[in-house]
């Protein structure tokens, strides 16, 4: 606890005071010319919102100047500029630089005019250190509610992005909803986009692959906005994200307007589940999946099938399972029989006999169409309850 001064030192004192006082409007005016030249993001700030905390900090610092205590950090009502400060991009070391020349000039003004009144040397000291400690225990408190909220901010332009993404995907924003945030977000409702909906892969989580596809969309130069929803992360694109060696698996819908976005972002989500019960890593549309999303969408049809195709196979054992194998390189090479044969390393009489067989156990005709979609179906149903859980590049 500081003594207090004597009674004739007091009077000295207030009347220092006094002629600070006199002198606050004069060297706010000066100030405020220096900060906005020395400090561009102080431009952005109204003058008389500057007006108003340099008044506050003057009065401050002349109660601290009176009474010789500093106030607790907690005293300090900071929280309504830092959030000024946030809102209107003014970062938070332009905001300390531009506190402490505040606090200089005023404690300059002290100096000069404890020294013009004869102000005692011991009590000069004092005050001079009071608002050395002002401008020390204000500076923390203010970085510290700045920070905080720096934070606020982050997670309500979070909540606002989300909230937007969201309408925009399922559908319930109006038209001028769609250009308002589109014109927030950096989006042009002149382009079409493709929705996205991803999941990640391995220990990253959602909010983390969120950023990590938005570095990538920035990074490749294109229109994106992510989003986290309901553990996936959504969002729509401008162009299909490259994601190098990204843990993701994504389905990408077609490319539409963004009032449309909603259609494009069901295709999305069809076309994750496919991938995801083929175990595939990457990006895929429909063009990487074709008919392939329908297998998945379409169990009962798939059952079906595997009991007309594969299953009576299986009475047959381990040749079955040859038989599958011959009408599945069938299928694959195109009908080419000897080229079944040269990848099996088998006679070409062999792949007929199986194939043969197949027809007999089947009661169907490989050269019939219906048969060749049919079975391929089959086939796709067989593999996805065979794949491993993840597995790259597409199908």
């Amino acid at each position: 606890m500081r003594a207090q001064p004597g009674a004739g030192a007091a009077a000295s004192l207030e009347r220092v005071i006094a002629a600070m006082a006199a002198r606050q409007r004069h060297l706010g005016g000066r100030l405020h010319a220096e900060v906005t030249d020395r400090i561009p993001s102080y431009r952005e700030v109204p003058r008389d919102l500057l007006d108003q905390i340099w008044h506050r900090h003057f009065q401050r610092a002349l109660a601290v100047v009176r009474e010789g205590t500093v106030p607790a950090p907690e005293d300090f009502g900071e929280a309504d500029v830092a959030r000024d400060r946030v809102d209107r991009g003014v970062p938070l070391g332009d905001g300390l630089r531009a506190f402490r020349r505040a606090l200089s000039g005023i404690r300059d003004l002290f100096l000069a005019e404890a020294t013009e009144h004869g102000l005692d040397p011991g009590l000069i000291l004092d005050r001079t250190t009071c608002l050395w400690e002002l401008a020390d225990v204000a500076s923390l408190q203010i970085a510290t509610v700045h920070r905080q909220a720096e934070v606020a901010s982050a997670l309500s332009d979070a909540r606002r992005r989300a909230d937007f993404l969201r309408g925009l995907l399922y559908g319930t924003l109006s038209a001028s909803e769609i250009h308002s945030g589109a014109a927030i977000y950096g989006l042009d409702p002149g382009r079409p986009y493709q929705a996205v909906t991803a999941v990640p892969n391995g220990d990253i989580g959602p909010d983390a692959l969120e950023r990590s596809l938005d570095s990538h969309g920035r990074r490749n130069g294109r229109g994106a906005l992510f989003t986290v929803l309901d553990e996936t992360v959504a969002g729509v694109v401008e162009a299909k994200p490259q994601i190098g060696d990204l843990e993701v698996t994504a389905g990408l819908g077609p490319p539409t307007d963004l009032a449309a976005a909603h259609r494009s972002f069901r295709s999305a989500g069809r076309l994750l589940e496919a991938a995801r019960a083929y175990g595939l890593r990457g990006v895929y549309d429909l063009s990487d999946l074709s008919w392939r999303v329908a297998v998945v969408a379409e169990p009962e049809l798939a059952e079906l099938l595997l009991d007309r195709y594969l299953r009576p196979l299986e009475a047959e054992g381990e040749f079955g399972a040859l038989i599958e194998m011959s009408v599945r390189g069938y299928l694959e090479k195109g009908r080419h029989i000897r080229e079944v044969a040269r990848g099996a390393h088998v006679h070409v009489n062999t792949v007929r006999y199986r194939l043969r067989r197949f027809e007999e156990l089947t009661g169907t005709s490989l050269d019939a169409p219906d048969t060749a979609v049919e079975l391929s179906w089959a086939l796709a149903a067989r593999e996805l309850r065979t794949l491993p859980q993840s597995r790259p590049g597409p199908p």
